[in-house]
């Protein structure tokens, strides 16, 4: 890794934190992902050779620690100086949100990502007992990534890209932009509902509990700053 040839510490700092996907990386550990898998989730362009590299070097810079059965990593977890990075990490979240574009390109719509974060950020307190089976029909994306199921069970929930099943129970119908939208914190979801540009399909004490569920980031309550509502042609 090419340094930038300075004492200073912020210089020193970016060598380690301010690496292509780097940030990427820790949003995800601070996430909960604790899994070379489940890191990719997080970041599906990566590849898994410049992750392995990148995990590499955290933890060589004691970012991260490795737990390892025999030769093979089974989990990366933060450590101190790891988890102090997290206000950056947040800040750097606050900034995007509130001064890069509000309009997103098609380009970066990105289906797996968004039903990854959606899967790690429910309520499962607020859920019924037993096994709830949500699945999302997405127009506006690749037909592979047009149906997701979350399977609810045991207060653990399962992202499903192949139909696990089982009955539906609750079936949610938008466009992929929409529900970006509403996970940003840029349109309710009532207001979506209201509009017709998402559906809501199941037993009525389902779908007025659904809004519930959802565990909203901290940053969709952000409000974006006038003059950065558009993006650049």
């Amino acid at each position: 890794m090419k340094g930038y040839g300075q004492f200073c510490p912020i210089a020193l700092a970016a060598e380690i934190v301010a690496e292509r996907w780097t940030p990427l990386i820790l949003r995800e550990l601070f996430c909960g992902s604790t899994r070379f898998n489940q890191l990719r989730r997080g970041v599906p362009l990566m590849s898994p050779s410049l992750l392995s590299r990148r995990l590499r070097e955290l933890e060589q810079a004691q970012v991260i620690a490795c737990s390892r059965s025999g030769k093979r990593v089974s989990e990366y977890r933060l450590t101190q100086a790891g988890r102090e990075l997290w206000p950056i990490i947040e800040h750097l979240g606050v900034w995007g949100k509130r001064w890069t574009q509000a309009r997103i390109k098609d380009s970066q719509l990105d289906a797996g990502l968004l039903m990854w974060d959606i899967h790690r950020s429910l309520h499962l307190e607020r859920l019924p007992h037993g096994r709830t089976v949500v699945e999302f029909v997405l127009s506006g994306t690749v037909a592979a990534k047009r149906r997701w199921w979350l399977v609810i069970e045991r207060q653990a929930v399962e992202l499903c890209l192949l139909n696990p099943g089982f009955a539906v129970d609750l079936r949610l119908k938008t466009h992929v932009r929409t529900l970006t939208e509403i996970w940003l914190g840029d349109r309710t979801l009532a207001d979506a509902i209201r509009a017709g540009a998402l559906t809501l399909e199941g037993p009525r004490a389902l779908v007025r509990a659904f809004p519930t569920w959802l565990r909203m980031s901290p940053l969709t309550r952000m409000p974006r700053v006038a003059g950065a509502a558009t993006a650049p042609s």
